[in-house]
């Protein structure tokens, strides 16, 4: 008898994220999201991420708003959403009130998944959530942030995926942001933490190296309960290996998806085009579509390549690219080896662009590296050595607790600031997020509501002072 392999369809999630800046608006899903919750995907991660951000920034929309909207229309469906731990979905920690009513507010509005990641495994910043996930009846999907280095060894992921179990984990899931990790090796890290630890296992991984097909084979072998995956047209590339291609890989194995091949074609067939315009309006860029090995080498996800060509684009510097390339592994373990993944990535990113335009290493540091070294994100796999620390911040003390634990609540002020605005509780997490982005919105919102012909750049530029 065949083993159920469960699939997670990201397509509303990373996928439109890694291929198309995440700009699937909530028309573009609506028509397609009941055709989808009669799949059978074990989950569809649709919410989290930088869809929150984009929604406000870029869409006209409220993110709340979209996720109820998905819900009412998926009603069969686990949905998902990927949380940064601490971090929620922003780029600093959040006072733990924050994560508590955010955490409530995303289980009421429809999530049922939370996955819950930190950029440097470190359990103490995902406590927290998974504390208030489970105590309103959510599941919560810790997530082992992979990467590699001399430290990150099959034996520290697997005494994470036991940390994390204990701290009330309801399944694990190995994140592989940047396509690292290879075939055989995954065989070998799913059966060793399939070994120690009696909980659901899910893969994620991206195609950005071009194995991550080959690498859920072998997971899958080695015992892997669920794989994430995406409708072909925003599949590949930086994004993850096509839903479609593995229900059809594993057949006639002794592993079964299972999934109609008829209604996949069908949405496979609704998103083509919504692929081929972003194609044509340059939203989808040739580069993120294609394979590279070398980031085996860099080991720098899709998103951050793309932000560190806009930082060299901006400063006429393109012609610094592979210099730059080359400089990231060196920054990366001089900060203590964090895997590249937001926030981290961004910070290692930024400061080996500043390392190579300055022509001298750590002679300009951005505020977000010291506070990394600072211990302000957390602990670092590795501790930060004493020269490099005295070069950053100098003889500035270590954060060595919760950094959580120094921040004060956040809520009762972020309430005060958008009283003027707010129509519904959920509001002011969307400011205390993204405070200039979120009033924007709201006032945007507002002129709508009133009927004023406005929109949301008109909102930015003060036409409509609300």
């Amino acid at each position: 008898m065949s083993k159920k392999v469960k699939i997670c369809d990201c397509t509303l999630r990373d996928g439109q994220q890694s291929l198309i800046a995440t700009r699937l608006s909530i028309k573009d899903i609506l028509p397609i999201v009941g055709k989808m919750d009669k799949v059978g995907f074990g989950a569809m991660e649709v919410w989290g991420g930088a869809t929150f951000d984009s929604c406000l920034r870029f869409l006209n929309e409220d993110p709340w708003e979209r996720l109820r909207k998905i819900r009412k229309a998926a009603p069969n469906t686990k949905l998902q959403m990927l949380l940064r731990g601490q971090n929620i979905l922003g780029y600093r920690h959040y006072a733990d009130d924050v994560v508590e009513m955010f955490v409530r507010k995303s289980i009421e509005n429809g999530i049922d998944i939370i996955r819950i990641f930190d950029a440097l495994n470190d359990p103490r910043n995902l406590e927290t959530a998974v504390k208030y996930c489970k105590q309103e009846g959510g599941h919560a999907q810790l997530a082992i942030s992979f990467t590699l280095s001399d430290v990150h060894t099959e034996e520290y992921f697997v005494n994470l995926a036991k940390q994390y179990r204990d701290i009330g984990a309801d399944s694990i899931c190995i994140k592989d942001m940047a396509g690292l990790l290879l075939p055989q090796s995954a065989y070998d890290l799913v059966k060793a933490i399939k070994s120690e630890v009696d909980l659901p296992l899910e893969v994620h991984s991206h195609y950005t190296s071009g194995v991550a097909s080959m690498t859920y084979m072998k997971a899958v072998e080695a015992g892997a309960d669920i794989i994430d995956t995406d409708m072909s047209p925003f599949a590949m590339g930086t994004s993850q290996p096509a839903t479609e291609v593995m229900n059809a890989a594993f057949k006639g194995t002794d592993y079964e998806i299972g999934l109609d091949e008829n209604l996949l074609k069908e949405i496979s067939d609704y998103f083509r085009p919504i692929r081929e315009e972003a194609l044509k309006s340059g939203l989808l860029n040739t580069k993120v579509l294609s394979v590279d090995i070398a980031t085996l080498l860099y080991q720098v996800p899709g998103g951050m390549l793309s932000n560190l060509v806009s930082q060299l684009k901006n400063a006429n510097a393109e012609d610094k690219y592979r210099e730059v390339l080359e400089e990231v592994p060196r920054v990366r373990a001089d900060l203590g080896y964090p895997p590249l993944v937001t926030p981290s990535s961004q910070i290692v990113g930024t400061q080996s662009v500043l390392n190579v335009l300055m022509g001298e290493r750590y002679k300009m540091v951005p505020k977000e590296t010291k506070e990394l070294v600072r211990g302000m994100y957390g602990r670092t796999p590795v501790p930060i050595s004493d020269e490099i620390r005295k070069k950053i911040i100098g003889d500035e003390k270590v954060v060595e607790c919760r950094p959580a634990d120094l921040l004060k609540p956040e809520l009762p002020a972020a309430e005060e600031a958008i009283k003027a605005y707010k129509e519904q509780p959920e509001d002011v997490l969307s400011y205390v997020l993204f405070p200039q982005v979120a009033e924007e919105f709201f006032k945007f919102r507002q002129a709508q509501k009133y009927g004023i012909d406005a929109n949301l750049a008109d909102v930015k530029k003060g036409v409509y002072p609300i």
